[in-house]
């Protein structure tokens, strides 16, 4: 039985986590932290983890970027893995989350979905075939109108690895608006849409000369994401310290 402290509890992946442990044989949620008050969940929620005294296996995390320094040096401190799904932080919090890596286990993810990350793997494969050809590599997202960063850490971590898979020959390009110019070969855009309910959206084209080919991923409820981080805790609890990802995971 994995022991998970949900830390952002009161949030709506907190919540939603909450639903899919209950009906999860083998995890259950000990504790919630969160500075939120909310009704009672069935478990003890404290407003920081250095207050919480309910012993736990793995923490997942989906709160803000506000509150990831707290949580590393709480997680440090009771020497805790960390699934991290929190975007939109800074290149300071990365540096520390990579340092705190070397101390306990932290599986840092964009996107906790299944389908995404396959899709990762894939869009490396795919982009060594076509940008010899000419292709050019477009990435639109599209997320509700509550999401606070832009673009979507899925969107970056779509652009990353298909940078990666090219050694790092792409510039992201998030504005064409104020320069008149023609589109560079190894531009990669990424454009940002916001809007009403959109739990989540990634489309990644590749444009050649007469022919466009598409791949695109859809999330109808955030259940997906929650499935994948509840799934990512039974993996990390009891690891090594290091920084993993979901393709550890799915491996």
């Amino acid at each position: 039985m994995t022991r998970i402290i949900m830390h952002g509890c009161n949030g709506a992946m907190g919540q939603t986590i909450t639903r899919i442990v209950q009906e999860d044989e083998n995890a259950v949620i000990a504790a919630g932290i969160d500075t939120r008050s909310a009704e009672d969940k069935g478990y003890p929620v404290f407003p920081s983890l250095e207050q919480c005294d309910v012993e736990g296996d793995v923490i997942i995390d989906f709160s803000s970027a506000a509150a990831i320094d707290g949580l590393l040096d709480g997680a440090i401190a009771k020497r805790l893995p960390v699934v991290l799904c929190t975007t939109g932080l800074s290149e300071e919090q990365l540096k520390k989350v990579k340092t705190s890596s070397g101390i306990i286990p932290i599986l840092k993810s964009a996107n906790m979905s299944l389908g995404i990350n396959m899709l990762m793997k894939l869009l490396q494969d795919v982009v060594k075939t076509l940008e010899p050809a000419g292709f050019d590599v477009e990435i639109t997202e599209r997320h509700h109108n509550q999401k606070m960063d832009a673009p979507s850490g899925t969107a970056l971590a779509l652009a990353d690895s298909i940078n990666g898979a090219m050694n790092g020959q792409y510039e992201y390009v998030y504005d064409r608006s104020q320069i008149r110019q023609k589109r560079g070969k190894k531009e990669l855009g990424i454009s940002a849409v916001r809007g009403g309910t959109i739990v989540g959206e990634h489309e990644v084209i590749f444009a050649g000369t007469d022919e466009v080919i598409e791949f695109k991923h859809t999330a109808y409820s955030k259940a997906v994401f929650a499935k994948g981080a509840v799934t990512a805790a039974k993996f990390l609890a009891g690891r090594r310290p290091g920084l993993y990802d979901m393709s550890d995971v799915i491996r």
